[in-house]
Formats: C-alpha cells, structure tokens, sequence
C-alpha cells in the first residue's frame, strides 16, 4: 500500500511552493523516512515552515496541558511553531510564510485525540487567509469499520471533542478532515491525498507501515485498540497506568482489589476480553510510586471487543467497589474550569449518572446506539476506501 504522503512526493504538486508541514514523529514512510527530511532534501519545492501538534513537534513532552514553545529547526534554520501553545492554529503571520499547508498527521482513531482537532483548527485558519490544504491520509490503526460510544452533546465541546462524533469513529485522518470542512463550514480550499491499497477491515498491523508512536502514552497498537474507552479513566482519580509499560491496559488504585474487579469483569460476559488481575506503581501521574491493585485489559477477538464498552464496564465496577473512595477527578481538564472532566471526555454528562446510578452495561451500551446510527450515516459521503 501507498500513503498518502508517499503518493504526494511523488507527484509534482508541491513545485515551485513554499510548504508548511504539520507533522510529528510518527509521519514517516514504509522505509522510516520522515516526512519533514523528505520536503527539506527536495530539490523542486521549499520547505519553509514545521508546525507541531499537542506533545510537540518532536512529541517530547509527556503530559497534557503542556504547552510546546515555538522554535527553529537547528538542521534546516526552519520555523518550528507549535499549535499547543498561546494559539491553537495557524496565526495569519505563520501563514504568510507558505504557499501551501499540508498535513500528515498519524490519528488514533478515538474523539479524544486532540490531533484531528488542531488539523481541524488549521482548515479554520487556512480558509480564511486563502492557503489550500493537502491533507495525507494514514490508516486508523484500529480499523475503518466498527464505530462505537456515546456522541459529543452540545455545550461539551473542548479541545478533545470538538464535533458530534462517537468515541470511535472509525474514519480515517482525511475523512475526518472532509466532514469537518463540509460539516462545520470551515472554508477551506482542502485537498485529499488518498491512501492505496488500504480497506476498512485492515488494523495497523496488516498495512507493514512502521509503528511510531503517535504520542508518549501511545506506544503500541495494543494501546490504540484499548484507548477509545479506558481513556475516560483520565476523568477520575483511578489510573489509567500512565507512568506504566502499559498505559490504558492497566487501570487500578491503591484502594482497589484487583481479584473481586476481574471476577465480577469476568462474569460480566463481555465479549473478545479477558481481565487479569494485576498490581501496579506508576513511576508519575496518578498515584506515583504507590502500589495499585486492578487489572491489566487482554482483547483476546479484535472483532468482538467493544473498547468503549469495555473501559466503561471497568469504570462501573470501580465505581462499585469502591463508593467510598471512588472519586472522579476536579477541574480543569484541557482549560475547560467548569465542567467536569468526565463530562468532557464522555461528551455529556449522561454516561457519569448512568455509572453513579449503577445501570447494567448492557443499558449503557444500548443509549448510544441511536447516536451511532445517524453518526454512520453522516460520515457515508466522506468515506475514501
């Protein structure tokens, strides 16, 4: 298969122009060739700008709500300004600098993922100042078919849902990057690279493209394919196992005890899963350097699993076991000071009454069904592939 930036360096589209790139680590081809190297070594085009998305260019910081300074490129004397900073997007005087923006970004394919939401702040910005965007297509590492989660309500929008969509969408980074300029009128004059030899069914391991790791906590595919629903932990003061090999496979807290979660997770009858009972210390974050009993997620049927289901199934129990000392984490959470930050994540505040309330995962599960219909249907006239 080709990527999309594969397929646009080879074609002559970008002669003659002073080009920007939004790229991080992972933007590299099937031979680890990143694409930032490839714009400064071409002979027909300028690189004349870097921008860098949350984490950094270079995705060295590790938290969320830091903010990346803007820099210079030490090899190239190239601008490096980053969009997780004092802007968001493209202020007009980064883009007086380019002819052209493209972005070649390696989503997750989660609503959470703050990556599609700074290529969407880049359309926003770029339409008003008249510069065209090229956006090159990557896989979603977890498949381009099954779509699952509650939907984004209004007045829930933040920097990690800022459209009506589910926790899995199951689109790809240039589809998403279509429905948004159509959807929400972003004016952009948008140009889609396509992917070749790629289909909905395929995982990130069945397209032999190299797994960089998209952000700190991202490191494997085995996160990716758990993280659309064990990422609503970062809502409470549970661990999600930041600070750990395995983060968003390894939920627990000091007062938890792993043996009655992953009986009752086990009994639960959940599909492609297994639970196993672990203990854990997380070297920062949540309870840093201090035991925590919980269980490490093994999806043992890609096709079964429910990740959003799952990681709420997990918190309803945690929840269970722990009314005492269960606590959903305060404000603020990505700069929102208001509203809770489960609420954020989850889109509304339903999903949290529905765990405080002790409803059946079942139940839940059903509630989002409605929103995921129409949301599948919205999405069909920017599907690619």
């Amino acid at each position: 298969m080709l990527l999309g930036s594969e397929r646009l360096i080879a074609s002559p589209r970008l002669d003659g122009l002073r080009v920007g790139i939004l790229a991080n680590p992972a933007s590299v081809d099937h031979a680890f060739r990143h694409v930032v190297d490839q714009f400064a070594e071409a002979p027909a085009f300028k690189l004349a700008a870097i921008f860098g998305p949350q984490h950094g260019f270079r995705s060295d910081l590790q938290d969320n709500m830091i903010e990346t300074p803007h820099g210079t490129d030490p090899r190239r004397g190239v601008p490096i300004f980053s969009l997780y900073s004092e802007t968001r997007e493209p202020t007009p005087e980064m883009l007086d600098l380019i002819d052209v923006l493209v972005i070649d970004l390696q989503d997750v394919g989660a609503r959470i993922y703050t990556y599609i939401y700074t290529m969407a702040n880049c359309l926003r910005a770029a339409g008003k100042a008249g510069i065209p965007v090229i956006v090159c297509d990557r896989p979603n590492p977890i498949g381009g078919i099954q779509v699952e989660g509650p939907m984004l309500e209004p007045g829930f929008e933040s920097f990690v849902g800022l459209y009506p969509i589910p926790m899995r969408h199951g689109m790809t980074v240039a589809e998403l990057a279509q429905m948004f300029n159509e959807q929400y009128w972003l004016g952009a004059a948008l140009e889609i690279v396509p992917m070749e030899g790629w289909s909905r069914e395929m995982y990130f391991d069945d397209t032999e493209i190299p797994w960089i790791i998209p952000s700190p906590n991202m490191p494997t595919l085995d996160t990716a394919i758990v993280y659309p629903g064990t990422v609503l932990f970062e809502g409470t003061m549970v661990s999600e196992g930041r600070g750990t090999t395995r983060p968003f496979e390894l939920i627990g807290a000091p007062w938890l005890d792993g043996a009655a979660l992953t009986a009752r997770l086990n009994q639960a009858g959940l599909a492609g899963v297994h639970f196993r009972e672990v203990v854990f210390e997380p070297t920062f974050q949540k309870h840093a350097k201090v035991p925590c009993g919980g269980c490490q997620i093994h999806v043992t049927s890609r096709w079964d699993f429910e990740p959003v289901k799952v990681g709420v199934a997990v918190m309803r129990e945690c929840y269970g076991l722990g009314l005492d000392q269960f606590k959903w984490r305060d404000p603020p959470y990505e700069y929102e000071h208001d509203k809770m930050p489960i609420d954020i994540l989850a889109g509304s505040t339903q999903l949290r009454e529905q765990i405080e309330q002790q409803v059946p995962i079942e139940e839940i599960a059903a509630s989002w069904r409605d929103g995921v219909k129409a949301f599948e249907e919205t999405r069909k006239p920017y599907l690619l592939y």
